[in-house]
């Protein structure tokens, strides 16, 4: 039953965000690996827009946040307020306490606020003063990045990116994909916008994270995912290009989420076992944000993704 209500929930993310079919199918991927998500690009590329439809897809709550230099922490938390008719202080809920959050402009929000979202990602709790408060067993950050304008905006820590189990690049769509985009936005001004039928419900959600992780995975597969990470930490092992490319490697926390990602990479492409194409596949967008390139690299035009496109090439697959 919850792989046919991912069948439809994906058909529909297809049909409101046009041409990413990559970008809708790893929205369903970081939500079946219970993790957060990061989206870059252009202005335009409906990174808000795919959020929304996901919310509208999946039962619960939903809240965006626009980051912006002037927002506090308390604008996310919630704060204590004062009620002078008892005397005592309540504590009002803030955005976090929803089940999925757009955090639409990350970078824009200082430090202060950073830690606070931190939080909340890594503990699934806020803090407020001396108190901490849990957040719900469905919580969600999906967190959009403009790579255009970087005046006024805050540089996200390693700390933070880690947190993070995907990191997406979008660019611009082509012209049949335009052009059917032109026709949906008339269409939805006439009609409104569409609407899932029957929303995945929380309990459908849990019930296919759970089968996600029972999936098959031989040890052969396992090895080759951990031997991808430690590529990038000890690359003079594999390559002395590759280690004059990079400064430091992958957390733990990145073979958590490739293996994570990998299993449900499987399950929505209906297998029962896990392969090392599922690892190649989710590879890129798991890692790019986790790894640290020097800075000739970047000076010679090197980027994270030719680095883990070396990495691919080094390490032998199973």
């Amino acid at each position: 039953m919850a792989a046919e209500q991912f069948k439809q929930l994906q058909a529909f993310l297809d049909s409101q965000v046009l041409g990413q079919p990559e970008f809708t199918k790893n929205l369903l991927i970081a939500v079946l690996a219970d993790g957060h998500l990061l989206v870059e690009g252009p202005p335009g590329l409906a990174k808000t827009r795919a959020v929304q439809a996901l919310a509208k897809g999946i039962e619960g709550d939903f809240h965006r946040v626009q980051f912006t230099p002037d927002l506090l922490p308390a604008d996310l938390t919630g704060t204590d307020i004062y009620r002078p008719e008892t005397g005592s202080f309540d504590f009002q809920q803030g955005p976090l306490f929803h089940n999925l959050i757009l955090a639409d402009e990350i970078n824009r929000a200082p430090a202060k606020v950073q830690s606070a979202l931190l939080e909340a990602m890594a503990e699934r709790q806020i803090t407020v003063g001396q108190r901490s408060y849990p957040l719900s067993d469905l919580f969600m950050v999906l967190a959009t990045q403009n790579p255009l304008e970087q005046e006024g905006t805050y540089p996200l820590p390693e700390a933070q990116l880690d947190r993070f189990l995907m990191h997406l690049n979008l660019d611009y769509p082509d012209a049949e994909t335009e052009l059917k985009i032109l026709r949906l936005t008339r269409g939805e001004a006439i009609d409104g916008q569409a609407v899932m039928p029957t929303p995945l419900t929380q309990s459908e959600l849990f019930a296919a994270r759970t089968q996600v992780l029972q999936l098959f995975l031989d040890e052969a597969v396992e090895q080759y995912l951990v031997q991808l990470v430690m590529a990038t930490r000890v690359p003079a092992n594999y390559d002395a290009t590759l280690a004059s490319w990079l400064t430091y490697g992958a957390s733990p926390r990145a073979t958590i989420a490739l293996e994570r990602c990998a299993r449900a990479n499987a399950w929505l492409d209906d297998r029962d076992f896990v392969t090392p194409d599922d690892v190649r596949e989710v590879f890129f967008n798991t890692l790019r944000h986790r790894i640290i390139i020097s800075y000739q690299a970047e000076a010679d035009g090197i980027n994270a993704d030719t680095v883990l496109e070396r990495i691919l090439e080094l390490v032998p697959s199973p």
